[in-house]
């Protein structure tokens, strides 16, 4: 069997700026949002974009328009007719951007309905946060729709409903998703747009507060350094009907990542094998050539999920027939569509034995939104010259999915793990399984106690654990992660493990792609 292509799983999906070329699925996109209200005409989008081009903003999705948001600069006024979308923002033309204002005033944010669910607006607002950030402007205002209140305007009073929705007692597509992205409501805005008879003329007054404004500075005043969140998933295996239903519980650890805002999250090696609850039974070489059969569908749905719940998922592993060579493989599903792989280098006796699995021979380091990460596979982090070599590439956390049957294996990967933190002076992340699978071979018992953790010294955890779960229960872990504290700890931690190797006695040596090289 020849390799998959994972560029066939692939989603291209990108946060750009809009351009003219945009207009004619920008209008059709903005019909099916707003049904029976006046849409753009050409002469908006074109002032817009020549008054203000970084303000106005769309996500492509596989080459489609699939969300798009306006905005422009103001000098904050509290007299200002905040109220009057058409002073406000000058009937859309936006000719009263003021570059040198401090206030960012959202027009419209609008996501096609064929994409709606995948947390396209948010994806949005954080580009206009870092627009506030990078230009140093104090806050973002918006005028937000209700789009829900007709269905009770009857009963309730348009402040009635708002009030409803901030409490969660009513869900409004609109308003919901403005104070998930950290939006407080701020007043209410009557016959704010008289044709928008879902929200029956009413708009919500919305404020986003900038923490990093500096009052004076002519631009972002100091680099901050944002924190990384990740989420660990210590995953139960129980048997399984189908695909669906394996499919069903991933999702839940995906939406409870996505509801925390986490940049990445993990899942346990071989956490696929209980799809083999719904196959016939068969020997252990042939049930993992069976499971391998599942990837298309493992990478279809990972990916899609990436980009639906906009989160980086490492997705454990599955096994991958590749010229008949059957392999233990880890991909990471970027929250932009893309999808990068690490196959498993060190194989242990019992899966050479039970699986005939192949090793892998490359370290690989991803590059993504968050910074440069890699991924060891269970026994991988047990062998200090990979993360040795991931280090030297860059990684700043290494992400471990691991599937042990027993106490004893799982310690192995844990005080491995917290030995790379001190060596490589990086983070480490370990998910791991929890349950039984009775009857599936090799993959019957499972002991875990997953974990995040960190270099040993002061100005990290007390023990260089950040995060840790029980042992042996369905849980999740989420924290957050420092990088900017690795780099000062590396220059000036109390040890500098790294610095201090002495590579004129010993040093790692690997081959790549043909050549020699050392760290």
């Amino acid at each position: 069997m020849e390799p998959l292509d994972l560029k066939q799983f692939e989603w291209k999906i990108k946060v750009r700026q809009l351009t003219m070329d945009d207009f004619d699925e920008l209008v059709e996109m903005e019909k099916q949002c707003f049904p029976g209200m006046q849409t753009w005409g050409r002469e908006h989008i074109e002032s817009q974009l020549t008054t203000f081009p970084e303000g106005q903003l769309c996500v492509e999705i596989d080459g489609r328009l699939a969300a798009s948001s306006s905005s422009l600069i103001l000098d904050y006024d509290p007299a200002l007719e905040w109220h009057n979308w058409k002073a406000v923002a000058d009937d859309g033309y936006i000719r009263n951007h003021n570059p040198k204002g401090d206030t960012l005033y959202g027009i419209e944010i609008m996501v096609h309905p064929e994409f709606r669910g995948m947390k396209l607006s948010r994806r949005l607002y954080d580009a206009r946060k870092e627009l506030c950030r990078t230009k140093n402007l104090s806050r973002i205002i918006i005028a937000g729709r209700i789009p829900g209140y007709h269905h009770y305007a009857k009963t309730l009073s348009a402040r009635e409903y708002i009030e409803k929705v901030v409490d969660k007692a009513i869900y409004d597509q609109v308003l919901t998703a403005q104070l998930a992205n950290g939006f407080s409501v701020e007043g209410l805005i009557p016959n704010y747009l008289p044709s928008d008879t879902e929200s029956c003329g009413y708009a919500t007054y919305l404020d986003w507060t900038n923490l990093d404004y500096v009052p004076g500075a002519k631009r972002k005043f100091h680099s901050t350094v944002e924190q990384i969140r990740i989420c660990v998933v210590q995953y139960q295996m129980r048997s399984v009907k189908g695909f669906d239903e394996f499919a069903q519980q991933c999702e839940f650890f995906l939406d409870t990542a996505s509801d925390y805002k986490c940049d990445f999250i993990l899942f346990p090696e071989l956490f696929t094998t209980q799809l083999l609850s719904c196959v016939e039974p068969t020997r252990p070489g042939q049930a993992a050539r069976r499971l391998a059969e599942f990837t298309p569908q493992y990478l279809d749905f990972f990916t899609e999920m990436a980009v639906k719940y906009n989160v980086n998922v490492i997705g454990g592993s599955q096994f991958v027939v590749e010229h008949g060579t059957l392999y233990n493989t880890s991909y990471l599903f970027g929250r932009d569509g893309s999808i990068g792989k690490q196959y498993k280098i060190h194989i242990t006796p019992s899966e050479r034995k039970w699986w005939g699995v192949s090793p892998g021979d490359r370290v690989e380091v991803f590059d993504t939104d968050c910074g440069r990460i890699a991924i060891q596979i269970c026994y991988d982090i047990e062998f200090p010259e990979l993360t040795r070599i991931a280090a030297q590439k860059g990684a700043q956390i290494v992400f471990v999915p691991f599937n042990t049957d027993t106490r004893h294996g799982y310690l192995r990967v844990r005080h491995c793990a917290q030995a790379r933190c001190v060596e490589n002076h990086l983070y480490v992340a370990i998910s791991g399984c929890t349950g039984n699978l009775p009857f599936v071979e090799n993959a019957d018992i499972h002991y875990a106690q997953s974990g995040i953790f960190t270099p040993a010294d002061v100005e990290f955890a007390r023990d260089a654990v950040a995060a840790e779960c029980n042992p042996n229960v369905e849980t999740v872990i989420i924290h957050d992660l420092d990088f900017e504290q690795l780099r000062r700890h590396r220059e000036s931690g109390s040890v500098q493990n790294w610095n201090d190797r002495r590579t004129e006695l010993y040093r790692v040596v690997y081959q790549e792609d043909g050549n020699s090289f050392e760290v």
